[in-house]
């Protein structure tokens, strides 16, 4: 297989306007220690709660904790321009996989809701 064709598709991620809006916002947060901690606990209890969800299993105290993390993090407006232009890059990047998914004949009902 050639990787030429994912090669451009990475340039041409990396020239999008949502990927320029991430790195932008990323810039204006990334100094602060105390912000990116949080982040990655944020991220660290999304995927926890993901989990939980496909598990079934319930954690109330983790699910509070993240909630409580979520609330801290919406008083910070550059946070907050992060997490929508993270969301829309990786709902891009979803959408990528998916393409190729399909073409490929991968079965993702699993990941479905």
């Amino acid at each position: 297989m050639n990787y030429d064709t994912a090669h451009r598709l990475a340039g041409e991620i990396k020239e999008s306007p949502e990927y320029k809006e991430y790195t932008e916002a990323l810039d204006k947060i990334k100094d602060d220690s105390t912000t990116m901690s949080l982040l990655r606990d944020y991220h660290k209890l999304q995927i926890e709660i993901q989990s939980m969800a496909y598990t079934g299993k319930e954690d109330n105290e983790t699910v509070e904790r993240f909630r409580k993390l979520s609330e801290l993090l919406q008083m910070n407006k550059d946070v907050v321009q992060f997490l929508i232009a993270e969301y829309k890059l990786n709902t891009i990047v979803g959408d990528i996989y998916k393409i190729i998914a399909e073409a490929a004949n991968v079965d993702l009902s699993a990941l479905e809701d």
